[in-house]
């Protein structure tokens, strides 16, 4: 348990505008991770440990990406009892992301609306955020990636400004910067909020943009046997949209297999609005989070765990707010879950609950 009592850090944070108060957490965990004050908020990690794609997770509950878009907090967040964290989404050039106001709380429903549009300082302060990391430095220091168990997920992106036909230069150029410090990668072809995005989740368009993937990780894979290190196969997991019919699931699962994908991240916010109408903010644009999204995510799920069969891996996310949705992923078909918009509500000890309950039930 952490050590400061989060319904206090609450009250206060939900004074504050939304952004204010993430930006001010941010700050607070960048400053305090490697500390004695990182104490306030840490708790020991729950050893549930699960192999998936050829990675050891030590226990089978993660961050979800969005909360930390520039890889400023790894230590931090890793410190409060994940198995594994996910940065990003980071994108190859900075960028500004959508006009403010772009968060909004639904407390009723426990949930947020939010139209960042991957707002991020690019790639390069991305990758030099990640070495800066304790992770990634005793990592170097011992040569060994399960020198600490946690594991570090990157996430890729488009910049708003590409033309959604040249998509693929931009998560190539990514693929490129994040492969040596990735125990995954990451790929969102999911967000609403970067116009024409989820267009890349149909078929002909995600069977291309997989495809140079794939190939871009082979040479990847190739150019770093050929200069002495290990040639590590870096797995790639792709994250959907919830707002998906069976046809539509059916037809990413296929592709995923088809070229060679490790894994599937399900899912990313709705657009759906019907679980909060007339609730103050509902109509804002956006992705909706939190509770509402739970059973879409979960069927979606289902869906992919009847299309892929039991062996691919699925990382289950969208409305864990206590330790008994977390199951409930595992139990539509998820290998592992992450967190996020429960994290903002719950606060730290989510993360312990979810995993002793996942660990105690599954």
């Amino acid at each position: 348990m952490s050590l400061v009592p989060y319904a206090l850090t609450r009250r206060f944070l939900f004074s504050l505008d939304p952004e204010v108060a993430h930006e001010l957490t941010l700050q607070a965990l960048a400053g305090t991770q490697g500390t004695p004050l990182q104490w306030a908020y840490g708790a020991a990690r729950i050893e549930d440990p699960i192999e998936l794609a050829g990675l050891r997770f030590p226990n089978r509950v993660g961050l979800a990406a969005g909360l930390d878009k520039n890889a400023r907090c790894i230590d931090g967040l890793g410190a409060m009892g994940f198995g594994f964290v996910e940065v990003g989404t980071v994108t190859p050039l900075a960028q500004g992301g959508n006009p403010k106001p772009r968060i909004f709380r639904l407390p009723v429903a426990k949930a947020l609306i939010n139209r960042l549009g991957f707002n991020n300082e690019g790639l390069s302060a991305f990758i030099a955020n990640v070495q800066r990391s304790a992770l990634y430095r005793q990592r170097q220091q011992t040569g060994s990636r399960s020198a600490r168990p946690m594991l570090l997920g990157l996430n890729i992106g488009k910049n708003a400004a590409t033309p959604i036909e040249r998509a693929t230069d931009d998560y190539l150029a990514c693929l490129d910067g994040v492969y040596p410090y990735a125990d995954y990668v990451a790929v969102n072809i999911s967000s609403p909020n970067t116009q024409n995005l989820r267009s890349l989740q149909s078929d002909a368009a995600l069977d291309g943009l997989l495809g140079a993937l794939a190939d871009r990780r082979e040479e990847l894979a190739s150019k770093a046997a050929a200069s002495g290190h290990p040639a590590r196969r870096v797995p790639i997991f792709v994250k959907i949209a919830p707002d998906l019919d069976a046809s539509q699931v059916q037809a990413i699962a296929a592709t995923l297999k088809r070229h060679g994908m490790d894994g599937v991240i399900a899912t990313n916010t709705t657009l759906a609005r019907e679980a909060v109408k007339g609730q103050a903010h509902a109509e804002q644009a956006g992705g909706l989070s939190g509770a509402p999204v739970l059973l879409p995510s979960n069927r979606v799920i289902a869906q992919l765990r009847a299309a892929l069969g039991q062996s691919f891996p699925i990382i289950g996310v969208g409305g864990i707010m206590s330790a008994e949705d977390a199951v409930s992923k595992i139990r539509a078909g998820a290998d592992v879950v992450q967190i996020y918009t429960g994290l903002i509500y719950q606060g730290p000890d989510l993360v312990r609950q979810a995993a002793a309950l996942i660990k105690k039930t599954v």
